[in-house]
């Protein structure tokens, strides 16, 4: 299977450069996986376009103010993205330009509480750094450090919150689960209460491989990073008892999709556990658990159109986002939705 299978031809102007006003304000486009069919809604309409005893799985993961810009010791400016804490002090980041940040140089950022040395050199950019601080590491990154937003988007975020979903609360991730960014909370109560419709949390920390593109020249070549995540025992039990019910699970974005999936066993049950996952999801996979999924528009080529097509179908999924550029959908982090079911 060739990625250029998964590529098609997205007009600039319909990447979305910043968030709507109000989050639930996007426009949601519904696919049926098996047939194909598609049709247009609201993100705020979302407990219309579902049943009303289905189960929501949410990203609760909470985004780092991972970019921080020093100085190193000959002048030139060296941006860090902070990208997996690997001891007390030390993080694997993201350097640019790599050539600047050799190992022994040290970095003086706009805070003097805060020094860096980098210690050891990995590729692509990959940089092992020591940290060093008076007090607490954490309130100074929210102090001096921006959110890591993708590279496509080129306009600056004023509202930093706006690069978080509003029920985030297990920090470590480099970048959004931004098919959770359209909730609100108005619209997870009316779930709730309307039309009785579950949600429960787990955690995976969005990391480098969000920032790299598929090199490879066939699917199957390609090698996906590793990401920390996590599943506790109310959520465990609330999806199994779902799946003993008969009842749908949804995913709320390909991390939810990727946790579950990597957790499930054959029988489609999941346990409370915490661990690694490099699971890689493209057309051929038989899914364990997820019936359907909530996501927004991804980049042509990516391992995350390839996910999707997995669940609805290679052709399935180009067509819709055919049908979406005509309709002038936004597209990417802060683009509209669209539900799998």
């Amino acid at each position: 299977m060739l990625v250029e299978d998964f590529d098609y031809d997205l007009p600039p102007e319909l990447i979305a450069q910043e968030p709507l006003e109000t989050r639930d304000a996007s426009r949601l486009l519904v696919l049926e996986k098996e047939s194909g069919a598609v049709c247009h809604s609201m993100f705020a309409r979302l407990g219309r376009e579902l049943r009303r005893d289905d189960l929501l799985v949410l990203n609760d993961t909470k985004v780092l103010p991972a970019r921080l810009f020093g100085i190193g010791e000959n002048g030139g400016r060296i941006e860090l993205l902070l990208l997996k804490q690997k001891g007390l002090y030390t993080w694997q980041c993201l350097a640019r330009p790599a050539k600047r940040a050799r190992p022994g140089t040290r970095l003086y950022f706009d805070l003097p509480e805060l020094t860096a040395t980098v210690a050891a050199a990995g590729e692509e950019g990959l940089r092992l750094v020591d940290f060093c601080y008076k007090g607490e590491f954490f309130p100074l990154l929210e102090r001096l450090g921006r959110m890591p937003l993708p590279p496509y988007i080129k306009k600056e975020l004023k509202d930093q919150s706006r690069y978080q979903v509003i029920y985030a609360r297990e920090p470590g991730s480099a970048a959004a689960p931004t098919a959770g960014l359209h909730f609100t909370q108005r619209l997870l109560t009316e779930l709730k209460e309307e039309y009785g419709i579950e949600t429960v949390r787990l955690t995976l920390h969005v990391g480098l491989g969000t920032f790299r593109p598929v090199k490879a020249e066939r699917v199957e070549e390609h090698t996906m990073h590793s990401e920390y995540y996590r599943m506790d025992e109310a959520t465990a039990a609330a999806i199994n008892a779902a799946r003993s019910a008969g009842r749908r699970v949804i995913a709320v974005g390909t991390t939810s999709v990727r946790t579950l999936e990597s957790i499930a066993d054959g029988q489609g049950r999941v346990r409370a556990e915490e661990g690694f996952t490099s699971a890689y999801i493209y057309p051929g996979y038989r899914f364990k658990i997820i019936d359907g999924m909530i996501t927004n528009f991804h980049l042509p080529k990516s391992t995350l159109i390839m996910l999707v097509s997995a669940l609805a179908g290679r052709e399935n999924v180009l067509n819709a986002y055919r049908m979406a550029i005509e309709e002038r959908y936004r597209f990417f982090s802060f683009g509209d939705a669209m539900l799998i079911i």
